[in-house]
């Protein structure tokens, strides 16, 4: 069978992708995932996500070693299942600051300032609460109040109003300043992928194909176009014909990796590694950025949080309370609270964006308090500094090499200490007293700049939040132009996290869903579709 499109990547884009471009009923389209289904009720409960970064749903991938943080490795989570990110995230639905995007435009990106943007936004959501210039109802996304708060959140609140930062009932409203609960992309307490909102529907449609354990071995590129791709198959490999565009939607590191295999990138890395170039790009895979995450854990003085849940006994009984409630701990994404503030009190917008988490240990890797604790993320959010994905090798098997380059730059590094103290402080405020016994990591021993940096080195991670590896512009540099068509070859558009010139200041899951709604309607104006 022949097809108009094929969208390589079933992520967070590409779903919109393939529900949108489908719609008419006129466009063939093929949609290749990498992962698997998402049958596994973990992809579906909130609370699924506590088991994401250990490994379920993802490539197993780690950075290479941060020369400024150490030469720590860090695990580095990216989704391997239909749904991409927006099934195995945390279900935060922010967007970053209007700014993010109206720099973007200034840049040059004509069509994607924030009045441009956010008809995009309202167009995605089915919001269960608001409905107003900033926000929707009726679209495909599930977008909700969180439904299992607890008293400590609110403790969280009066604290953050203790040193000066003021309560926010919508975080992706008229501004941005503020601690509140978060949005989720939730729908009746379960999680609202874009496998589940858009793909799920459009499935009945006859002109759309999805294809998972779909590995894409390279883009074929003949005379300068992209024609198709190359699929791997059990007997071999595949060659599958698109007749309009390749559209390329597998996230900020699998979109510039696949590129790579292909040969399109900087030349002297691919004849490096046994690829011969087909197209010498250097901006492929460049302008890596990402937030780290620095956090403080504390123990609390009661069963304040989840923690106890992590045990057998009342694992079950969570699970029964959810069945029968859709609430307790089940229906809770287990860090639904947070908010932005400033490390630089001078910047033009927050800098800085907290995460509450309601226990110790959700993520892997970070550490659990045996008598239950509360931990507060922290995490600088306009980095300066800028990393690479490279191939390790020809083999489409390897892991890639993936350098978000953390602190390269010092400012990164000065500011997201700030954002750790000014977490430190919340924690110690009245306001969490009667939660909150004492603070564990840090601990009272970290004071002095080299002790915040030796504590980073050992326990910074990821926010999940990688961006840029296929800028968008209008410079020599630029991967792919506003309208997200590939500089020097025809028939292929990138669109996701990729092709964010500039991370936006916030969880990157919103955007990208946004980023699929305006490239559906960019292709079918220039198609027809």
């Amino acid at each position: 069978m022949s097809y108009d499109f094929i969208i390589v990547g079933g992520g967070s884009a590409g779903c919109v992708l393939a529900a949108r471009l489908t719609e008419s009923g006129s466009a063939r389209v093929l949609l290749l995932e990498a992962g698997g289904n998402d049958r596994n009720l973990l992809y579906h409960v909130p609370a699924g996500f506590a088991k994401m970064t250990r490994g379920i749903g993802s490539w197993g991938w780690s950075t290479v070693p941060q020369k400024h943080l150490g030469n720590q490795i860090i695990r580095f989570t990216q989704a391997r299942v239909i749904g991409g990110g927006s099934t195995i995230n945390a279900q935060i639905y922010t967007r970053g600051n209007a700014l993010d995007y109206d720099e973007w435009r200034q840049a040059g990106c004509t069509g994607w300032g924030y009045e441009d943007v956010l008809p995009y936004f309202r167009k995605a959501e089915d919001n269960d609460t608001f409905d107003n210039r900033y926000h929707g109802k009726g679209g495909p996304l599930g977008v909700s109040q969180p439904s299992a708060p607890l008293p400590i959140c609110e403790a969280f609140f009066a604290a953050a109003g203790q040193v000066g930062i003021p309560r926010n009932r919508d975080l992706t409203g008229e501004s941005q300043e503020g601690v509140g609960y978060y949005q989720l992309t939730q729908r009746n307490a379960r999680r609202s992928s874009t496998a589940r909102a858009y793909l799920i529907p459009a499935m009945r449609r006859p002109n759309l194909t999805v294809r998972t354990d779909a590995q894409v071995l390279r883009i074929v590129v003949e005379k300068g176009r992209a024609t198709g791709v190359e699929l791997a198959t059990p007997g071999g490999t595949e060659i599958i014909k698109a007749g309009t565009e390749v559209i390329l939607s597998s996230g900020a590191i699998g979109s510039p990796r696949l590129l790579m295999l292909s040969g399109i990138g900087p030349a002297d890395h691919l004849r490096d590694v046994g690829v011969t170039p087909v197209l010498d790009h250097p901006g492929v895979g460049s302008n890596l950025q990402d937030h780290i995450d620095l956090f403080v854990i504390a123990e609390c003085t009661g069963e304040h949080t989840y923690d106890r849940y992590a045990k057998p006994f009342w694992s079950a009984v969570a699970g029964l309370q959810y069945l029968l409630t859709r609430r307790g701990p089940v229906a809770s994404p287990l860090f639904e609270t947070g908010g932005f503030w400033y490390a630089d009190r001078d910047a033009r917008s927050p800098d800085i964006q907290f995460h509450l988490g309601l226990g110790s240990g959700i993520e892997a890797g970070v550490a659990r308090m045996p008598h239950g604790g509360v931990t507060l993320n922290s995490a600088y959010m306009r980095p300066r500094s800028r990393g690479t994905v490279r191939l390790a090798s020809a083999d489409p098997r390897a892991a890639p090499l993936i350098d978000p380059n953390y602190w390269a730059d010092p400012v990164d590094r000065q500011r997201s200490i700030e954002g750790l103290k000014l977490a430190r402080e919340i924690m110690r405020q009245d306001a969490l007293k009667p939660f909150v016994l004492a603070e564990r990591l840090p601990g009272p021993d970290v004071r002095s700049e080299a002790e915040y940096f030796t504590y980073a080195c050992r326990n910074a991670k990821t926010d999940h939040h990688p961006a840029g590896t296929c800028r968008m512009g209008v410079d020599a540099g630029a991967v792919v132009d506003p309208e997200l068509r590939f500089r020097g070859l025809a028939g292929l558009r990138v669109a996701d996290a990729s092709v964010m010139p500039a991370v936006v200041s916030s969880n990157t899951n919103a955007a990208t869903i946004m980023i699929g709604e305006k490239a559906a309607d960019m292709i079918r104006a220039a198609h027809g579709a």
